[in-house]
């Protein structure tokens, strides 16, 4: 089981990532489109990095933009793979 990153870890990590914020304990993103199914397309994409990292996001899928937002459920808050898979997203 993964840890749980320290508040420093968690800040620091943040920082290299435009445009994601934190909730609690997880760590959140909106995405904007000009089209629902370009929408579609990124989500089918993210859900494809998802299960190669076997890290899950719930995504939540709107008109124009898709919604990421990651925790590591096992760990109770928010771990290394969370702001790693993100980084992947953010590179994709």
């Amino acid at each position: 089981m993964p840890s749980p990153l320290s508040e420093p870890e968690i800040r620091q990590r943040l920082s290299t990532l435009p445009g994601w914020e934190r909730d609690r304990a997880t760590i959140r993103r909106t995405y904007r489109f000009e089209a629902y199914l370009a929408g579609v397309g990124f989500a089918t994409r993210v859900a494809e990095l998802a299960e190669a990292a076997d890290h899950h996001p719930d995504i939540l899928i709107g008109y124009r933009q898709v919604t990421l937002t990651l925790t590591s459920h096992d760990a109770g808050g928010l771990t290394a793979r969370d702001f790693d898979l993100a980084a992947r997203i953010d590179a994709s």
